[in-house]
């Protein structure tokens, strides 16, 4: 805990007077003539100033756990919020054949392939959907198709974690 130093001014009844003692080598010593010290200011030493420098390196040191603090929060709050991709998946073939296989790119860079990619088909346009299937997971995006026969099937997708 940081103990506050409470500085207080030296004052006397002549401020900036001096004695001058000629010295044998050719120089001046100056000697204060202070008069009545009105106030007895606080010690200019090595104890006072190490005080100040322990609190600014303890400041230092809290600003920097608050800063990581921070930023681990920003990291946690970009994982849980996630990306929404939507997209159209086509599929010009007759069922049980299946071209519906795109290729999603992602507006933000991932960090790592630890993210998920939650699907919900929003729309649904001539047969069933059967499976959405997520495969080739990038930094930079990923593959998706569905299994059904529908013709088109419009998906929402919310990409989630894969950052520091």
């Amino acid at each position: 805990m940081y103990n506050k130093t409470n500085w207080i001014d030296h004052v006397t009844q002549y401020e900036d007077r001096f004695t001058e003692t000629n010295n044998s080598d050719g120089t001046v010593t100056h000697i204060p003539v202070e008069g009545v010290v009105m106030q007895q200011g606080t010690p200019q030493n090595a104890q006072n100033f190490n005080n100040m420098e322990y609190g600014i390196f303890g400041s230092n040191e809290m600003g920097n756990e608050a800063m990581r603090s921070l930023l681990h929060a920003k990291q946690t709050i970009k994982k849980l919020i996630g990306a929404v991709v939507v997209t159209t998946l086509t599929n010009t073939n007759s069922y049980p054949f299946n071209n519906s296989k795109k290729t999603i790119a992602l507006s933000e860079l991932r960090d790592t392939l630890n993210y998920t990619v939650d699907v919900e088909a929003a729309a649904v346009g001539g047969g069933a959907v059967g499976e959405i299937v997520i495969t080739d997971k990038q930094l930079n995006g990923f593959k998706i198709e569905h299994t059904g026969s529908a013709k088109s099937v419009t998906i929402k997708c919310v990409v989630k974690g894969g950052s520091y």
